[in-house]
């Protein structure tokens, strides 16, 4: 079965509740057309609360706890997220592990809270720099997605995001023989941990813009792209957002 792309933009720490408002206002506007793609906003905890969508349009947070309650200054739990209409939650985002020190086992019990929950989570994999030349890729994929997913019965409901740390942010794109050849190692990793699982959602993340985004989204195993700095202005989110619906359409 061909899965429905997923173009998903992550704020991070951008865009007042208003601004974010309007965004999304402006965004879903210009979007009317689309049908084959599914469209994530995941705008900082404070602006998921007044911003109403509809399929194909979804919202996710940034991130979660793993407890249901509790004595958690500034944390945010999943029944919190769910009652702002949320439907994914982003896990394990490099910025998560790298500045907040969060460890695969945190992750893990987060994975396993927001399925808990009824939530879908987006687990963002990938390796750094020093790992990627010291030929240490795939050994890290294997490791956070064994961890990450540890204990978890099925892929179903689970969409992972492969963004190699040295791409994000800094304007330097993987090559594409690069995505394609750490796609491929992901979905064989997941085949070893689940083999009887469908397909699974597998996002791009790294420097995704609008001049790169037809050329991504045609790598084999590519099904989408997690979007950092190109989804806060409209019209670059706009425009990728598209392009992967013409191409989707395409190959219908």
């Amino acid at each position: 079965m061909e899965l429905t792309p997923i173009v998903a933009g992550n704020w991070k720490m951008h865009k007042t509740p208003k601004d974010g408002h309007s965004f999304v206002e402006k965004t879903t506007n210009l979007l009317l057309e689309i049908n084959h793609v599914s469209v994530i906003f995941a705008p900082p905890f404070t602006g998921l609360f007044d911003i109403d969508v509809q399929p194909p349009f979804y919202l996710a947070a940034q991130n979660c706890h793993w407890e249901e309650q509790g004595a958690y200054t500034g944390e945010i739990s999943v029944a919190m997220i769910r009652d702002c209409s949320a439907e994914y939650v982003i896990l394990g985002h490099s910025e998560r592990r790298h500045v907040f020190g969060e460890t695969d086992n945190w992750i893990n019990r987060k994975v396993i809270a927001v399925l808990a929950g009824g939530l879908k989570p987006i687990l963002c994999i990938g390796e750094t720099l020093d790992q990627r030349e010291a030929g240490e890729t795939d050994l890290v994929l294997k490791n956070q997605l064994e961890q990450g997913l540890a204990e978890v019965e099925s892929l179903q409901n689970i969409v992972i995001a492969y963004e190699p740390v040295w791409a994000i942010g800094t304007g330097v794109t993987a090559t594409i023989n690069q995505v394609e050849s750490a796609h491929e190692s992901v979905r064989g990793i997941l085949k070893e941990i689940f083999p009887d699982s469908n397909d699974i959602h597998v996002l791009y993340g790294g420097s995704v813009k609008p001049a790169n985004a037809e050329e991504l989204i045609q790598v084999p195993g590519v099904n989408g792209f997690l979007i950092g700095g190109a989804s806060l202005d409209v019209e670059s989110f706009t425009s990728i957002t598209r392009t992967v619906e013409t191409v989707q359409k395409r190959n219908l």
